[in-house]
């Protein structure tokens, strides 16, 4: 579990594919080191497991479900990706609850330099747009945001100077690639509220009207 706030910028320093597999080699930022085999460290939003490490690098094994829901299919050696070590009991919980478990894969349509904050827009499949909901939480390369204009498929989110100098969006342009997380207490709603409303009745799907019709949403 994370929390959505980064503790390191890393570069990816080898990856090797493997059949759909991959192992992926990241050098840790400034003090993101002593890893240990078996921990689990977010890397742009991908909860991956340490097999072997040196004092600053670390390696993980992307499986083949990673690889499909993720925007690692096609990552590139010397890139930037947000790192953060999981929760302790002990922590402070900034962000949101992340999971590391990449929902879809989103890009970027805008990106709009204003005075005192950053506006990146967002697309991604039409699928998840029940998740991802005004003011709501979402995670963005494991980054802990807020949504607003979400608008069918596209959300915008605004991005504050520090955010944006302490992660990888600072090396982001139009058109790439991002791990897109929705909320996790949400999907949970989401389905508790279609298994509820929707039993023996699998032609229809929950909508925001319905939910507002039941009371559940005003």
């Amino acid at each position: 579990m994370f929390s959505g706030i980064v503790s390191s910028v890393g570069i990816v320093n080898q990856i090797i594919r493997k059949n759909a597999g991959a192992v992926l080699t990241v050098q840790g930022g400034e003090g993101f080191s002593g890893f240990e085999s078996g921990e689990s460290i977010a890397v742009s939003g991908v909860c991956l497991t340490v097999r072997d490490s040196t004092k600053d690098t670390f390696t993980v094994d992307l499986s083949t479900e990673t690889m499909n829901r993720t925007c690692f299919k096609s990552i590139e050696e010397g890139v930037s990706v947000n790192l953060e070590r999981s929760l302790t009991p002990s922590d402070k919980i900034s962000g949101h609850f992340v999971s590391g478990h990449v929902d879809c894969v989103g890009r970027i349509t805008s990106i709009d330099h204003k005075s005192g904050e950053i506006i990146f827009c967002f697309e991604y499949p039409t699928e998840y747009t029940p998740y991802i909901i005004e003011k709501g939480s979402v995670a963005i390369d494991g980054i802990s945001l807020t949504a607003f204009s979400c608008i069918g498929n596209v959300f915008s989110v605004s991005i504050i100077p520090f955010t944006f100098s302490h992660t990888n969006l600072a090396s982001r342009k139009m058109g790439d690639a991002v791990n897109i997380e929705c909320d996790m207490i949400g999907k949970y709603i989401y389905k508790a509220c279609e298994t509820i409303l929707l039993s023996g009745n699998t032609d229809k799907q929950v909508s925001l009207d319905m939910l507002r019709r039941q009371g559940i949403l005003k």
